[in-house]
């Protein structure tokens, strides 16, 4: 594994519709000391930039050379399509394929969720957006619908447009990706962070020295004190504490109170003690 010291700050590269923030929070929280950089790139862009050393790692969306990089898939985004809100599919709270048979759907050339000639629905425009956003101004014009991960329908909001959910089209995942000779002690870090690991189980560079504190401070407090017994339990040998009942006398004769006991009964009966 490749000194941690080779990188003095962690860059991370992200694509459209990706929101690296909470990520982003738990990094500082944990490794303060290491500057994370945060790089934004076109989604085409992702894993070029990983590849020519431009990021420590990205997060990109798949299909990704596994051959050069590592990738750890994170989740996979809901489809939608996404029209002018007076357009007749806003009656609908769910959209097929076959429903956008008679429309014109857009296939920008950058796509993410791989469709073909053949695959996408609906009638072809006669010439491919740039991008998704020169698309999305399309369907502002009214001139035919797209389809796209639902983080890039909010991304590119705009008040005369809406989208519905096409649970039977491709899906766009997204995923952490890095070199394959490029798995440092930061990345491990950052793959531990997305994986959910707790400090004291990481593998990475904050592993060892949360560790290590948590072990200072288990010391520092001592031994731990035997559990203490609650009140009602039970003493050794299974008897409740200042709870066992006296067995009764041989001929039926009725214990004796233990001392005090009528005052205690003569209280809560609401009576007061005797005297003397």
């Amino acid at each position: 594994m490749t000194d941690m010291q080779v990188n003095p700050s962690f860059r991370l590269a992200y694509v459209p519709g990706v929101t690296p923030g909470k990520w982003v929070r738990v990094w500082g929280e944990r490794l303060p000391d290491v500057p994370l950089d945060l790089l934004a790139v076109p989604v085409g862009d992702g894993e070029r930039t990983l590849r020519e050393g431009g990021a420590d790692a990205g997060l990109v969306r798949l299909p990704v050379d596994k051959d050069v990089l590592n990738a750890i898939p994170l989740y996979a985004e809901t489809t939608v399509v996404v029209f002018p809100k007076d357009h007749w599919l806003a009656a609908a709270e769910e959209v097929t394929p076959d429903d956008l048979a008679e429309e014109v759907v857009f296939h920008p050339l950058d796509d993410t969720l791989g469709f073909t000639a053949d695959t996408l629905p609906g009638r072809p425009a006669i010439a491919r957006p740039d991008t998704t956003a020169d698309a999305i101004e399309l369907v502002a014009a009214n001139v035919g619908v797209l389809l796209v991960p639902q983080s890039l329908a909010r991304l590119h909001h705009r008040k005369d447009l809406t989208y519905r959910p096409v649970p039977d089209a491709p899906q766009s995942q997204v995923a952490l990706a890095w070199p394959q000779e490029g798995t440092t002690d930061l990345v491990e870090e950052f793959i531990g962070i997305v994986r959910g690991r707790t400090v004291n189980s990481s593998r990475g560079r904050g592993a060892g020295p949360a560790a290590a504190e948590a072990q200072q401070q288990k010391t520092a407090a001592g031994p731990r004190k035997p559990q203490q017994q609650k009140a009602g339990g039970q003493k050794a040998g299974g008897a409740k504490a200042g709870g066992a009942k006296q067995a009764p006398r041989a001929g039926g004769q009725k214990p004796k109170p233990a001392a005090g006991g009528r005052g205690a009964a003569a209280a809560r009966r609401g009576k007061p003690k005797r005297r003397g």
